[in-house]
């Protein structure tokens, strides 16, 4: 990695030489004069859309950026990324481009630094998939580099309760079941969601948030700041700005906050604020993509070791919005550390290492954070559990009730649809266990969210009395005994295609297993002659995804 000084030396040609001319007609084009490119050239990667709430404010916080990288000397050079919604294709084929969107923005970015040669990035993110991408491309290029993470939007209001998105999945359940009127969901839309920013609580996107946190790839607190606290967001905008061009001047790059210890430190925070099964999944990507060695097992015995901290939604009772209220992350790495549970030493992009960036935290409240000696929940809600139905390991998050146990008779499905549709119907019944197959990385494409499932079989009321077991993945808001990331998956052969109905399926979280109730040899005889479906997608995309992606247990990277 070059510093600085180096890499300007190397840019000279750019300034001054004659056949870099075109080069230089074109910054002027831009209005930028070529003098100006001896400073820090800083590339502003913003995964804004106008498709969704998400990532709405993220135009005028990348301009903010470019706006600070100019005043401290630098030449900000911003461009755009992809993002998908969750939410609005949630249930959808749609939602297939979901985990797909990760790869395909780590690789815009990455050619774009490629492509422009920036000494240095700062990259604004949101929504689910884009801090992950961020990060896996940050692994890959090894720059200088600050994430922003654009910010939660503000949990809704209705009748006299706050609700959010989690709200309204759960209502369309009860809705279909006859538990609550057209109306009253109507009236919950309305009212869940009422601006910009990140879903309120913590699932898949404000998990990462704090995992950035705990990476020390931003300034610890800026994240949780509100998406509609733009004057706050505006002041975190200018920080990023500012020690991005530090960062180049001090030769100080991506992978030093993506090593083993960062690593571990972001599942620690993960877990300490009932964080999202996608988290691992991530975490993993990210390792891959860093050179760092990280297996599923070392974030298992982080898990295992780690209480949740946080009573936040779905695993509590508060938002985003509540947490940063009470002290944010800071909070929480300070606990962490003052416990042995998270690597204080480890560096912030600020300069200060974690535990000095958290001294004057303040104190948990008791109320939405705790302290170790009395945490909101002794065990954390992440768990991993293998067995003969999951070799390579399968993820459960325990958010709301206490079953940890169940054993029922298997209701197998062969896509997400056939599944709603049958809890929709009121064909399954109280103690089923619910197979969702041909859904993970390469069976779906893409490994879709199953909230439309979960939703449906909590607002149904449900929610205690039926399991469901998929190698697709659930959302951040997914609640109830549900197993995800069964790995290997169906469509290349794993145990969950010979899986039939009526067979006996027992899920145990302490035990930390999920077994098919069946003589091993007879497993066997099945899938010696099981056949895989055929592709749903013939090109494209999503058939040279299929074909790349890796398995859940490491990551659903793609394979080079």
């Amino acid at each position: 990695m070059m510093d600085g000084v180096e890499a300007r030396r190397a840019r000279a040609g750019l300034v001054a030489g004659a056949e870099r001319a075109g080069a230089r007609a074109h910054f002027r084009a831009m209005g930028i004069d070529p003098a100006r490119l001896s400073g820090p050239i800083i590339g502003v990667a913003s995964t804004w859309t106008g498709t969704m709430p998400c990532n709405l404010n993220q135009l005028a916080l990348s301009e903010q950026v470019v706006a600070s990288v100019a005043a401290a000397g630098g030449v900000a050079l911003p461009f755009n990324t992809i993002a998908v919604s969750d939410n609005q294709s949630q249930g959808t084929p749609g939602m297939r481009a979901s985990l797909v969107s990760r790869e395909v923005i780590a690789d815009s970015i990455e050619l774009m630094v490629h492509a422009h040669d920036f000494d240095g990035l700062v990259c604004v993110v949101g929504c689910d998939k884009t801090t992950p991408a961020a990060l896996m491309a940050l692994a890959r290029v090894d720059r200088p580099a600050v994430v922003l993470y654009s910010g939660p939007m503000a949990p809704g209001s209705w009748r006299g309760r706050p609700v959010t998105i989690q709200d309204v999945w759960e209502a369309v359940g009860a809705e279909e079941r006859g538990l609550a009127t057209r109306e009253e969901l109507d009236e919950l839309e309305r009212h869940a969601c009422p601006g910009g920013g990140t879903c309120a609580g913590q699932f898949t996107a404000n998990t990462m948030a704090v995992a950035l946190d705990c990476l020390g790839l931003s300034v610890v607190g800026d994240g949780l700041i509100g998406a509609d606290d733009m004057e706050a967001k505006a002041r975190a905008a200018a920080r990023a700005a500012e020690l991005a061009i530090r960062a180049v001047e001090e030769g100080v790059s991506a992978r030093r906050f993506l090593d083993r210890r960062a690593l571990l430190n972001a599942m620690a925070g993960i877990v300490a604020t009932g964080g999202s099964t996608n988290g691992v999944l991530h975490l993993l990507a990210i390792a891959h993509e860093a050179g760092t060695e990280l297996s599923l097992d070392d974030l298992v015995r982080v898990a295992a070791r780690t209480p949740v901290l946080a009573s936040l939604v779905p695993t509590g009772d508060y938002t985003a919005a509540d947490l940063q209220l009470a002290g944010g992350t800071g909070v929480v790495i300070r606990e962490l550390v003052r416990g042995g549970l998270l690597d204080g030493s480890a560096p912030t992009v600020a300069g200060p290492t974690l535990a000095e960036a958290t001294r004057e935290a303040s104190e948990p409240d008791g109320q939405v954070l705790f302290p170790l000696e009395h945490p909101f929940k002794e065990t954390g809600a992440l768990h991993v559990l293998r067995g003969n139905l999951a070799p390579e390991g399968s993820l459960l998050k325990l958010a709301g009730g206490t079953r940890r146990r169940q054993r029922g008779s298997a209701r197998v499905f062969d896509s997400e649809e056939a599944c709603a549709d049958a809890v929709r119907s009121g064909a399954v019944r109280e103690g089923d266990v619910l197979v969702v197959r041909y859904e993970g990385p390469a069976g779906g494409p893409g490994m879709r969210e199953m909230l439309s499932v979960t939703s449906s079989v909590v607002g149904a009321g449900l929610g205690e009395s039926v399991a469901l077991v998929t190698d697709g993945r659930f959302s951040g808001a997914t609640r109830g005994l549900m197993v995800g990331h069964v790995s290997p998956e169906a469509a290349r052969g794993g145990p969950l295609a010979g899986v039939r109905d009526g067979d006996t399926i027992t899920i145990d979280v302490d035990a930390g297993t999920v077994e098919l109730d069946l003589d091993e040899a007879e497993l066997a005889r099945r899938l010696a002659t099981w056949q895989p479906p055929p592709p749903r997608y013939d090109g494209g995309v999503f058939a040279r995804y299929r074909v790349l992606v890796a398995s859940a247990s490491e990551g659903a990277v793609l394979r080079a």
